[in-house]
């Protein structure tokens, strides 16, 4: 149990709508998990929810064993890490205070030397020095995921749970390729499990463990990107023109859509 987080029977309604419908889920340490649906699916919802951000109307989130709402704030933010979608600041602040903020969690604890580490890992050296609020949506994405890894970060690695709210939506190619490979990599170590929401299916074919995708709220599919990214059951599901074929070096799925 050391090693899980669990949603059980998790529902939540927005007046008559359910927003999440009797959603059970485990996420383990060591993998990387892909939330995909199309557009009012469920995805942010749930992200908040297992995060433990937005209480559920019914059902449970427990880590480690113990329901979620048992932790501490401290405790529960050395454990698991967020990088919103959005993250606007009404302040100017330097790039490395933006990133020192994750390390609220560990007080006076090698702030300096974590926060050069995950600006290294990142590709956030060239940022140093520059006010947050003057970067550009891709730049200012690099440093969210900067703060996230430290608020993690410690004995020489990430651990815990990382949850990313379509961390590659304003990075370009390069950028998209060097964050997933790397969230793959710190995956790997064994003491990190990813949590992404992503809406490019190809992306999460090819960095994925494991793909969940949701619609109106319900969990339709769980499995390998090759379970879940059948071209009749996402035909299904997002109503969409599509076809699914092998990648040329991979064996994983991709999807493309007909003209």
């Amino acid at each position: 149990m050391a090693d899980l987080l669990q949603a059980h029977n998790v529902t939540l309604r927005l007046g008559a709508r359910k927003l999440l419908d009797d959603i059970n889920l485990t996420l383990t340490a060591g993998e990387v998990v892909a939330l995909i649906g199309p557009n009012g699916a469920g995805k942010s919802t749930l992200l908040r929810v297992l995060t433990g951000f937005q209480p559920p109307e019914s059902g449970e989130i427990s880590l480690a064993g113990r329901a979620i709402t048992e932790w501490s704030g401290e405790a529960l933010s050395r454990k698991r890490a967020v990088m919103r979608q959005r993250s606007g600041m009404a302040f100017s602040w330097a790039v490395e205070d933006v990133i020192a903020m994750g390390r609220a969690p560990w007080p006076e604890k090698d702030t300096k030397s974590v926060v050069q580490e995950v600006m290294a890992l990142t590709g956030c050296d060239a940022l140093a020095g520059r006010d947050f609020c003057q970067l550009s949506g891709g730049e200012q994405q690099r440093v969210q995921l900067a703060r996230a890894l430290a608020q993690l970060w410690h004995n020489g690695q990430p651990h815990g749970w990382l949850f990313l709210d379509e961390p590659t939506s304003a990075l370009d190619l390069y950028h998209q390729q060097h964050i997933l490979r790397l969230l793959r990599r710190l995956s790997l170590m064994g003491t990190l499990s990813v949590c992404v929401v992503l809406h490019d299916l190809n992306l999460a074919a090819l960095w994925a463990d494991r793909i969940v995708l949701l619609h109106e709220g319900r969990l339709v599919a769980n499995g390998t990107p090759q379970e879940v990214l059948d071209e009749s059951t996402l035909q299904h599901w997002y109503q969409a023109d599509l076809r699914v074929f092998s990648h040329p070096e991979h064996p994983v799925p991709q999807v493309w859509l007909k003209q």
